[in-house]
C-alpha cells in the first residue's frame, strides 16, 4: 500500500490527502530538521551494581522537499532515507563509538537478559564506529508516529579523547533512496548525561549511610560504594536480598515506562510493587531529618533536591529559553511528592498550554495563576495551591499539543513536528550560551538561533498577506509584508492585536526574533528592528 502524507501547505488546516510524490532526482532540495525528543538522556555511571538507565539515546527527524514554485512537503520513507554519523564540534569533541566507554556490555545480559554486541544499544542500534559497518547509521521511518526515528542510539558522554562532553553532535543526513546521493544534512545534539547518582546520601557516612547496625560498603570506588549501600539498606528495610543478586535491573520490578520498549505496560513483580518513579520520588520526598523536617522540601531551590539525583549541578538537563526566564524544575512538574504522587509517569506532564494559554485577547486569568512578568504567559505550569501539580489545560488552543499527544509528539504548522521549529523539551530555543552545540541545528536551518521563525526555511514561493502561518501568525522577515499589511489591518485590526497588544504598541508575542533592516517602500527607508524589539505599529506609521 502506498503511503500518503500531508503536503507542508502554508495553511494550518489540511486540504486532501495526496499520495507520496518523490524528489524530482537527485538535485532536489531537502531540508533536514531533527531534535532530541527529550533535551537530557541518563545513563548510568556504571552498571556492575545496579541500573536505572541504560545507554538510549532518541532523535526524531523530518526531511522536507522545498520544491520550487510550489508548497514545500514532508517526505517519508518512500524516496529518501535518513542517518546518523558523528561529527567534531566547536571544539573539535567527536563522539563516534561507546563500546570502550563503559561496562554496560559487560553486564547487559544479566540485567536485560540480552547478549549484546560491543556498541549494540538495546534496539539495535550502534554508535557509528561501533557497528559492523562502520560509518553513518540508518534512522528508520517510524509507521506510528509518522517520523523518521533514532530509537535507542547507544552513546555515553565521553568523547574519542575521553573527555567528558554532555552535548556531543551527531550529522543527521537525508538519503536519495535511488541514487545514494547526501541531499542534506543537520548537526543535531545527542545530550547525554551521567550525573545521575546518589553519592550525596548514600555514600558510607552520609545521612542515608550511617546506621551502626548496617555493615556499610567500605568500596574504594564511591560510586560503587553508594550503590552497595543502597542495595544494603534496601535489603535492611525490605527484607530483600539484592546485595547477593548483583547486578540489579531496578525497573525488574519498580515499573519504569522509559524502559517498558514496547509498551506493554507493567508485568511480573512490577504489578507488586510502586513505580520507579513513585519509589524515588515518593519515598524520597517524604524523608525526614532527625528533627522531623523534611530532607527535600517543597518548594527548593532544584539544586537542593532534584539535582541531587538528576543532572544539573554540572551538566544542565533543564537550560533554554524557559530556565533563562527563571522557571525552575518545580515550575512545571511540581515537587517530589506530586511527581511521585498520582500520576502516570512519562505520560501526566506539563503541557505547553499550561503556560502558554493563549494570546493578548484571549488567555487564562485568576489569583490562582502565577504569571510572567509580561502579564499574558504563566510562570507556573500549575494553580497556586495545586499540592499535586496537575497540569493546566487552557482552552485556547493556539498553543495546544495535539490532543491526548505529548509535545515530543505533537505536530503543527503542515505536518511538522513541535520539536523541529522550537527544539527539545528542556532544552527550548534558544539555549545560553549562544555558540553552543544545542544551537547548532538552528543556525543551520534558518542563520540564527531560537524557534524557526524564517518562512524561507521550508518555502520557496511569496506566502503574500495570509495570517494562517504556524499559531496563526503572519509572514515575518518580509519586505512586501511590511509594505502590504494595511490590507489585512484596515479588515481586521482585532488580529493584529492578538500578538501586538491591545495598544499596538508590542507585546512578548510580538518580539523579532534577530536584529532585521526591512525595506519600506511607501515612505523610501530602511527600517531597523533590533533582536528582542516589540514590534509596535508606530514605528514606522501613525498609530490606527
Amino acid at each position: 500500500m502506498k503511503k500518503i502524507i500531508l503536503p507542508v501547505a502554508f495553511l494550518i488546516a489540511a486540504t486532501t490527502l495526496q499520495a507520496q510524490e518523490g524528489p524530482a532526482g537527485t538535485d532536489a532540495i531537502v531540508q533536514v530538521f531533527a531534535a532530541n525528543d527529550l533535551g537530557m538522556h541518563c545513563v548510568d555511571r556504571e552498571y556492575s551494581v545496579y541500573s536505572i538507565l541504560p545507554p538510549f539515546n532518541v532523535v526524531h527527524a523530518q526531511a522536507v522537499w522545498r520544491r520550487p514554485g510550489q508548497m514545500p512537503m514532508v517526505l517519508d520513507d518512500t524516496h529518501v532515507h535518513l542517518t546518523y554519523n558523528a561529527v567534531k564540534d566547536l571544539h573539535r569533541s567527536r563522539n563516534s563509538a561507546s563500546a570502550a566507554k563503559t561496562d554496560f556490555w559487560q553486564n547487559s545480559l544479566a540485567l536485560f537478559g540480552m547478549q549484546l554486541a560491543p556498541g549494540e544499544g538495546l534496539t539495535g542500534l550502534y554508535m557509528p564506529n561501533d557497528a559492523p559497518t562502520i560509518g553513518p547509521q540508518p534512522i528508520a521511518w517510524s509507521d506510528t508516529h509518522g517520523i523518521f526515528e533514532a530509537f535507542g542510539i547507544p552513546i555515553y558522554p565521553i568523547d574519542d579523547n575521553g573527555n567528558e562532553n554532555n552535548y556531543p553532535l551527531m550529522k543527521m543526513s537525508v538519503v536519495h533512496n535511488n541514487s545514494g546521493k547526501v541531499l542534506s544534512s543537520q548537526h543535531v545534539v545527542l545530550p547525554v548525561s551521567s550525573e545521575t547518582d546518589c553519592q550525596n546520601c548514600h555514600a558510607t557516612g552520609g545521612i542515608a549511610a550511617d546506621d551502626p547496625g548496617i555493615p556499610w560498603s567500605q568500596e574504594t570506588d564511591l560510586e560503587i560504594q553508594t550503590k552497595r549501600n543502597v542495595l544494603k539498606i534496601h535489603d535492611w528495610h525490605q527484607s530483600t536480598d539484592l546485595e547477593a543478586s548483583q547486578p540489579v535491573l531496578c525497573a525488574s520490578c519498580h515499573y519504569s515506562a522509559a524502559l517498558d520498549l514496547e509498551g506493554t505496560g507493567p508485568t511480573g513483580d512490577q504489578l507488586l510493587n510502586p513505580t520507579m518513579s513513585a519509589t524515588m520520588h515518593g519515598f524520597h520526598g517524604a524523608l525526614t531529618d532527625a528533627n522531623g523536617n523534611p530532607i527535600f522540601s517543597s518548594g527548593a531551590n532544584a539544586n537542593d533536591s532534584c539535582y541531587q539525583c538528576h543532572p544539573g549541578q554540572d551538566t544542565q538537563c533543564h537550560r533554554g529559553a524557559m530556565a533563562d526566564g527563571g522557571m525552575k524544575c518545580f515550575d512545571c512538574h511540581g515537587d517530589m511528592n506530586a511527581v511521585g504522587g498520582n500520576r502516570t509517569p512519562w505520560a501526566d506532564l506539563p503541557k505547553c498550554q499550561s503556560c502558554h494559554t493563549g494570546d493578548v485577547q484571549n488567555h487564562l486569568n485568576g489569583n490562582d495563576l502565577e504569571f510572567a512578568a509580561d502579564g499574558i504567559r504563566l510562570q507556573k505550569a500549575w494553580r497556586i495551591g495545586d499540592t499535586s501539580a496537575t497540569a493546566i489545560e487552557a482552552p485556547n488552543s493556539r498553543f495546544k499539543e495535539n490532543a491526548d499527544t505529548l509535545y515530543r509528539f505533537s505536530k503543527g504548522h503542515g505536518g511538522m513536528t513541535c520539536i523541529a521549529c522550537h527544539g527539545s523539551p528542556h532544552a527550548i530555543w534558544p539555549v545560553t550560551p549562544e555558540y553552543t552545540n544545542d544551537n547548532v541545528a538552528a543556525y543551520e536551518v534558518q542563520g540564527h538561533t531560537g524557534t524557526v521563525i524564517e518562512c524561507n526555511t521550508c518555502h520557496t514561493t511569496d506566502l503574500g498577506l495570509s495570517m494562517n502561518g504556524p499559531h496563526g501568525m503572519h509572514p515575518v522577515g518580509q519586505s512586501y509584508f511590511l509594505n502590504d499589511h494595511s490590507q489585512i489591518a484596515d479588515n481586521n485590526l482585532a488580529q493584529c492585536r492578538k500578538c501586538h497588544g491591545n495598544d499596538l504598541r508590542g507585546t512578548v508575542l510580538s518580539r523579532a526574533a534577530v536584529d532585521r533592516r526591512l525595506w519600506d517602500n511607501r515612505q523610501n527607508k530602511w527600517r531597523n528592528f533590533t533582536k528582542g524589539e516589540q514590534v509596535a505599529c508606530n514605528k514606522c506609521h501613525k498609530m490606527p
